[in-house]
């Protein structure tokens, strides 16, 4: 389970596993600016599990991973401010092997951040008194 706590201002926190994720709002947002913001995080989300299932590709063939880079870029919605399309680059050395470049994106699409956001699940908000 994950708690969710409200730490002052505009600061609001999610306790999971030992471990505090702390958010905030941008200052043009009324928050302080102190920490990414929720939708940030979801965003990074996304970089990061792609990056988690390169680095474990590249791990399993002994394929350094230091000088691979991901790059992420965002193209919204003018009128919902939503999401079109996000599109990530994994930037690869001249010496990665050109057999692997087709799998790596094949794995690199397996992300399970990705896939839940393809795939939505239900979400049910309750509220409860006491």
């Amino acid at each position: 389970m994950m708690e969710i706590t409200f730490d002052g201002g505009k600061v609001v926190t999610a306790h999971y596993n030992g471990h505090s994720i702390r958010t905030d709002q941008p200052t043009d947002n009324g928050g302080g600016g102190t920490a990414p913001a929720p939708f940030d995080l979801y965003l990074a989300s996304i970089a990061t599990c792609t990056g988690v299932y390169v680095k474990s590709f590249c791990d399993n063939r002994q394929i350094p991973a230091e000088n691979i880079k991901l790059t992420q870029t965002v193209r919204y919605n003018n009128e919902t401010g939503l999401p079109e399309e996000v599109n990530i680059e994994i930037k690869l050395p001249p010496d990665f092997p050109e057999k692997y470049k087709s799998s790596i994106l094949h794995v690199a699409g397996l992300c399970k951040v990705k896939r839940s956001v393809a795939e939505p699940p239900d979400f049910i908000i309750t509220a409860t008194q006491g």
